[in-house]
């Protein structure tokens, strides 16, 4: 990438954020930017958005987001025609081999629902990144596609950027306080920032194959799965449904180490390889498409340099395997989104961005580490764990400890108060309990007469929860819920900082009221006249487990700390 931005252009582009990439990760910054008014600019060498089904898997966390984000039900409409697949299979064929469930269902009992509002969904990047485009524009989003970052330099006030139009060869100079680069694993911004990588590097490489059969419906039954891992030595692959009738996708292993190219891959070669690895000679294939892709397993060596920020696969890829990799580029910009904002708006300090790296870059390391575990246990196709059976993450069996991974992570170091920074990032328990750097809990309430979960309250600002009147309890009453909360009413004027109060319980003075009486203290680890301070991103800052004699000058010293405001 050229450095100089001295190219023919007309009148600078002013915006305060300019985002680089126009795929899943760079969309969802959009829409979690344009969530916070946040004004921004996104530009997409690519025409437009995703035509092959790829990267289907959205988490239960992911799912959260989208779902304080507004664009959840659109998420389940455009996932419709899969709703139904949940289990992943593992077969020698699909004739004489019924399969071994490594995963039956992904929620068994809907346990789930102890701990989300939300769900997993499958919804392919087709399909999602149309939604997301949609709301995001809608949002107000500048986002430009056929227009290519052709440099940029930085300087301790912003980037400077210049963009190429792919239609037109306009050139247009753009400035803006912030770029964040969601380019890609080969990302042209990290290379020329110098970020390093580490990890173990290339792990295996597919080619993914679109096809069109009638039959395979009949050989495939009432077997539902989201992916069917294929074994037979004749033809290892992994077979993916679009749409259960007749439209498919196969993962075939792909060996460019062994002089294999991507011509290679005829429509012939593909179609006979498909009917092995499925057990059928007979069976009608029509190839519609081919994609290659690299699995490999790097993490960015910094996720920060000055006003430029990585996120997504230009800062960390992973084995596909769980579609970890998008979960988690999605969920760094929903980090992120909010700590622009509060840099941006003035009620945060700058050194508020360094917690970025701090809280994200280690999840993507243990995050990584689990899916190269997941691949193995898989038999994804290609995929040759290292010697010794190593993938660097405890937690082994097919099921066991996803959900720690996709929900559970913490943050021990960051943005947070009160947390230990030797504890790991993915416990082998889940436990979201109300402790500092973890996901806030889920609780149904009632707020002025709706019904919602406290996940909802979190996006566009600080939420103090604290102790509403508890009959009957006078010695809560004296101290705990009324200095919090007007605390936080006092402190929330003084430092101009966007932070909500609610006091929790069956009392006249509660906002928020607890359903079936669940106790609220007893969920977030607080006792009578404890407070529980949650980030705009769910994630608890800090917690008081019980009442303090100077509530107001506690909690200005958090916020402070949190904030970065020192």
């Amino acid at each position: 990438m050229n450095q100089r931005t001295d190219q023919p252009g007309g009148a600078i582009h002013r915006v305060p954020v300019l985002i680089v990439g126009g795929s899943l990760v760079g969309l969802s910054t959009s829409l979690f930017l344009g969530r916070l008014g946040v004004r921004h600019t996104l530009v997409e060498r690519h025409s437009g958005t995703s035509h092959h089904p790829r990267g289907r898997g959205n988490n239960v966390r992911t799912m959260e987001l989208f779902r304080v984000a507004g664009v959840e039900p659109a998420i389940h409409r455009a996932a419709a025609t899969l709703a139904d697949n949940h289990g992943i299979l593992q077969a020698r064929d699909l004739v004489g081999d019924p399969g071994e469930w490594l995963v039956k269902d992904i929620d068994p009992g809907g346990g789930l629902a102890r701990f989300s509002p939300s769900s997993w969904c499958l919804c392919s990047q087709n399909d999602l990144e149309p939604v997301l485009l949609d709301h995001a524009t809608g949002l107000g989003g500048d986002l430009r596609y056929s227009t290519e970052l052709l440099s940029f330099d930085t300087d301790a006030d912003g980037v400077t950027a210049l963009v190429k139009s792919r239609d037109t060869g306009e050139h247009t100079k753009i400035r803006a306080d912030y770029l964040v680069a969601a380019d890609g694993p080969r990302s042209p911004v990290r290379e020329q920032l110098g970020i390093g990588q580490s990890g173990p590097g290339e792990l295996f490489s597919n080619v993914s194959i679109t096809f069109r059969s009638r039959l395979l419906a009949d050989v495939v039954g009432e077997r539902r799965f989201i992916v069917c891992y294929l074994t037979s030595p004749d033809g290892d692959g992994a077979l993916l449904p679009v749409d259960n009738r007749e439209n498919w996708v196969f993962h075939a292993p792909w060996h460019p180490e062994r002089g294999e190219t991507l011509e290679d891959f005829t429509d012939e070669r593909c179609a006979e390889h498909i009917r092995r690895a499925v057990g059928r000679a007979d069976l009608d294939i029509e190839i519609t498409g081919r994609a290659p892709w690299h699995a490999a397993q790097r993490v960015a060596r910094g996720y920060r340099s000055g006003r430029v920020l990585l996120a997504g696969d230009s800062a960390h890829e992973m084995s596909p395997t769980g579609a970890f990799g998008s979960n988690t580029g999605i969920q760094d910009a929903h980090n992120l989104a909010w700590k622009l904002a509060a840099v941006l708006g003035g009620w945060a300090g700058h050194g508020l961005l360094d917690s970025y790296d701090l809280e994200r870059r280690p999840v993507a390391e243990a995050t990584s580490a689990r899916a190269a575990v997941r691949s193995a246990e898989h038999s994804h196709p290609g995929f040759a764990p290292p010697a010794g059976g190593g993938g660097g993450a405890p937690g082994g069996g097919p099921q066991r400890g996803i959900l720690n991974v996709a929900l559970g992570y913490r943050y021990p170091q960051g943005a947070v108060v009160g947390t230990d920074p030797t504890s790991p990032v993915v416990p082998e328990k889940l436990a979201l309990n109300g402790e500092p750097g973890t996901r806030a809990p889920h609780l149904w309430v009632r707020h002025e007469g709706r019904r919602l979960s406290t996940l909802d309250l979190y996006e566009r600002s600080l939420v103090l929860l604290s102790d509403g009147d508890s009959d009957g309890d006078a010695g809560a009453r004296a101290d705990g819920p009324s200095g919090w909360h007007e605390a936080a009413v006092r402190l929330a004027a003084e430092l101009s900082v966007p932070l909500v109060s609610y006091r929790v319980g069956a009392g006249s003075d509660a906002e928020l009221v607890p359903e079936d009486g669940a106790d609220w203290r007893e969920r977030h680890g607080t006792a009578h006249g404890g407070a529980v301070l949650v980030r705009p991103d769910g994630f608890v800052a800090w917690r008081s487990p019980g009442p303090v004699p100077e509530a107001e000058g506690v909690l200005r010293s958090v916020l402070t700390t949190v904030l970065a405001l020192t």
